[in-house]
């Protein structure tokens, strides 16, 4: 199996530019690749046109879509609206394995609940096809995404299989989603943070990040992915610039000390 990623990059809102973007996301360096099978805002077939242009082996990429619930798409249903819901997870699911070209998925995720602030009925019985999925080899991992604490509580509770990520945006202001993270901590579930940047202009563009910037020969945007890294996130990036992409990747040749990881969690 591949290994756990530490950088992961995000196909979201790219519409006709996903192909190239991703094309280039590869050539930078990143082997990690997130999208989902919803037309609403993710191109996944085109992320495949993109992975078959690249000539990279499967076995050196690291792939990872979403079941997406009748509420959080458009017309463009991958399908059938008046099957039930384990009906349409198998539909999705293999609808994205011929997007993407491949027989299997390294990471098959839950795009997010049903129902809120707890999981209901239709939560578990998706939750149940992914653990099939998940038995027969098509999925090696699985999890859920945009997620609360309660939520993961009644799911790890339950799961016949746990989940083994979760991902979730996460605001400065909520402790970079403290609660979920030590949980999942706890759980031994993997943890990847999207929106790191755009949830929080406020702390990117702050004076201390702009210092430790600096000091570190790199911009603020990869100072805030490598405390995330460092407070065991694992970082989503969207960026359409091939010289972000390539910072983005360099975040590992640094290290931020305690009371510089200190000094950013502080911040609201």
């Amino acid at each position: 199996m591949t290994p756990i990623p530490n950088f992961i990059y995000g196909t979201a809102w790219k519409k006709e530019a996903t192909t190239a973007l991703v094309e280039l996301a590869l050539k930078s360096g990143f082997r990690a690749i997130d999208t989902a099978n919803q037309a609403k805002h993710y191109s996944e077939a085109l992320v495949g046109e993109a992975l078959a242009r690249s000539g990279i082996a499967r076995d050196q990429l690291w792939l990872q879509s979403k079941f997406t619930s009748i509420d959080g798409q458009d017309h463009r249903l991958p399908y059938d609206p008046k099957a039930d819901i384990a009906t349409q997870v198998e539909q999705s699911f293999a609808s994205s394995l011929q997007h993407l070209r491949t027989d299997y998925l390294d990471s098959y995720l839950l795009h997010g609940p049903y129902n809120h602030p707890l999981l209901g009925a239709e939560d578990f019985e998706v939750w149940k096809v992914l653990e099939k999925i998940y038995q027969r080899g098509a999925a090696k991992m699985i999890g859920i995404s945009n997620v609360n604490l309660q939520q993961m509580e009644m799911l790890v509770e339950a799961a016949s299989v746990k989940p083994m990520f979760v991902q979730n945006r996460c605001y400065a202001a909520k402790g970079w989603d403290k609660d979920v993270r030590e949980f999942c901590h706890k759980n031994k579930i993997h943890y990847q943070g999207f929106s790191l940047l755009t949830a929080n202009p406020q702390i990117v563009q702050s004076r201390a990040v702009a210092a430790l910037a600096t000091k570190y020969k790199t911009a603020p945007e990869q100072i805030i992915f490598r405390f995330c890294h460092q407070i065991g996130i694992i970082p989503l990036t969207g960026t359409s610039d091939e010289n972000h992409m390539k910072a983005d990747l360099g975040i590992f040749d640094f290290e931020l000390e305690g009371e510089e990881m200190r000094l950013v969690a502080a911040l609201q």
